[in-house]
């Protein structure tokens, strides 16, 4: 779970550090104050993408960086040690974007790629927004919410790699079935993209290479300027901290003559001393292989500028440019020799289909099985949220005999009956605004059930809804927080009270910035307060406060 975050410059943020707990914690204000900006910074630090818009103002770059206890998650852990990145059951993940848009990403310490976010932080942290009742009628998202229900990730990549196969071959056989004319011409293009992506030759992992290099080229003066000023101040200057250490450490062995009991201080000294002596050693080698090189600079800048140039022209990233000149390379043997390969290429591409019908029939099962929990959850979750007697199901047809596609051969449908006696149709025609705003935070809550991702994100997924309701919804909520880390963006007083943590978040106004603060609400008294600004308003009253302090002492007391 997420125990601390750290967040530097980023939006309306200056500076900010929190300490989060197990179990459900609220997160209240007025609306800009600024808490949906806590929830971008959690999805930036774990892999979404991030432009130079989210720099504070007059700042020269943002950083986001995450604690999370990986005590209850071995999958997580298991996937650190895979890429060497563990360091026991606690990670740390940091994130920096400059005004430049440029962004950087560490694990534990090591340089890590968004991908990698993205991949560590779906095991970990799972984030519902505001605006989910919105794309809820879209298919695509349904089939993403029986998917994750079913659990199948891993299934679901392995699937679409295998499409991505059969596509290539589908491909390269269409390639090889033009006419006559049409190949030759298809044959000369294949030979000029050949031709010149050999002619540039680009190698892999060579782009990543040039970039370290020019980053490193570009600030050669800084790095100059900066080891020269350390290496004096270490062992060159009048006085520096060789010739200090050195009189300080023959005072103290002559006091040591004395009493023995500084013989420890005197030891220490003297490791410090020879730990200060290899260091200026290692600054001394390092300067005498640093050198400004604006020629060299200039060649890296020329390289990366040809493998992004390709990069473009190929629709690829410049690191897959020795991949592509593969490909490529084996189309252009393919149709030079045409008719055995596509006697060959033919028996491949059943082969690759038939893999990808057992792949795809697995998760279609995987799917049904799904939808069958899920319209139990969902029905049931309808009951309680005020929609008694609706009814909501999971339409899974799917289509055996179609061609591929990355996801499967299923078309899902989400259907509801919203009140007792009528027909179940498309969730998007007959749900109202209200009622498709609790369906969506009852489908969210079901999909979340059981789930062996550690922490939940609800980013206002009670909108549209308030009264007794509300207080159900905060139920709900507060029991998923038995079982997971639960986080939630409220503006309702009642979804607030249950929350076993609350915190208030607020924007303080200078005379020429405005930040972000937060305060953790310990006390009743201060909870209290806030209950009561969520329920009145700017004019607060002791009937408002009473009603509060009433509404808090029901919710706990019912936890």
């Amino acid at each position: 779970m997420l125990t601390h975050i750290l967040i530097r410059d980023f939006a309306i943020i200056d500076r900010l550090e929190l300490d989060l707990e197990g179990g459900m914690t609220a997160l209240t204000g007025e609306t800009g104050a600024g808490k949906s900006i806590l929830v971008d910074a959690i999805g930036l630090v774990l892999g979404d993408r991030a432009d130079s818009s989210v720099v504070r103002a007059g700042r020269e770059r943002a950083e986001i960086s995450a604690t999370l206890d990986l005590a209850d998650v071995p999958d997580a852990q298991t996937w650190l040690a895979e890429r060497d990145l563990d360091t026991g059951e606690e990670c740390v993940v940091r994130r920096v974007i400059g005004q430049d848009g440029r962004s950087r990403a560490y694990l534990n310490g090591s340089p890590a790629t968004l991908q990698m976010l993205r991949e560590l932080g779906e095991q970990l942290v799972s984030i519902h927004g505001q605006h989910a009742h919105q794309v809820l009628g879209h298919r695509d998202h349904q089939r993403d919410i029986l998917d994750l229900q079913a659990g199948h990730a891993d299934a679901l990549l392995t699937l679409a790699g295998q499409f991505r196969a059969w596509q290539r071959l589908r491909e390269r056989l269409d390639a090889m079935s033009l006419a006559d004319d049409q190949r030759q011409e298809r044959l000369d293009f294949l030979t000029f993209q050949v031709d010149e992506l050999q002619t540039a030759a680009p190698v892999a992992g060579e782009f990543a290479e040039l970039s370290e290099q020019h980053e490193r080229l570009a600030h050669a003066g800084q790095l100059l300027e900066n080891v020269q000023q350390t290496h004096s101040l270490l062992f060159d200057g009048e006085p520096d901290v060789h010739s200090l250490l050195t009189q300080a450490l023959g005072a103290l062995e002559e006091a040591g003559r004395h009493d023995a009991a500084l013989g420890a201080s005197v030891e220490l000294l003297r490791n410090a001393q020879i730990e200060i002596d290899e260091a200026a050693g290692e600054l001394r080698h390092y300067l005498d292989g640093l050198q400004l090189d604006p020629e060299r600079l200039d060649a890296v800048e020329t390289r990366i500028a040809q493998l992004q140039s390709l990069a473009r022209k190929h629709r690829c990233e410049p690191e897959e440019l020795a991949g592509r000149l593969n490909e490529l390379s084996a189309e252009l043997d393919g149709l030079a020799h045409a008719d055995a390969r596509r006697i060959e290429l033919a028996a491949e591409l059943e082969t690759s289909e038939a893999t990808w019908r057992t792949q795809a029939d697995a998760i279609s099962a995987a799917r049904r099985n799904s939808a069958a929990t899920l319209e139990r959850s969902v029905t049931e979750a309808m009951q309680t949220l005020g929609m008694e007697g609706g009814r909501f199901s999971v339409e899974v047809t799917s289509t055996p005999d179609g061609p591929p596609t990355a996801h499967g051969c299923d078309r899902i449908e989400f259907k509801v009956s919203a009140n007792p006696g009528q027909p179940q149709q498309a969730l998007a025609k007959v749900a109202s605004g209200g009622e498709l705003s609790r369906i969506s935070l009852a489908i969210q809550l079901a999909a979340t059930h059981d789930k062996r991702i550690p922490t939940l994100i609800f980013d206002e997924v009670d909108s549209g809804i308030g009264g007794g309701v509300a207080e159900v919804v905060g139920r709900m909520l507060r029991s998923l927080g038995s079982r997971h880390q639960v986080l939630c963006v409220t503006h309702l007083p009642q979804v607030a009270a249950q929350a076993h943590h609350h915190l208030a978040v607020s924007k303080v106004k200078g005379s020429n910035s405005t930040q972000t603060q937060i305060l953790r609400l310990a006390e009743p008294a201060t909870r209290i307060e806030e209950l009561a600004r969520m329920l009145g308003g700017m004019r607060m009253t002791e009937q408002t406060r009473a009603h509060a302090k009433e509404m808090l002492r029901i919710a706990q007391a019912d936890a």
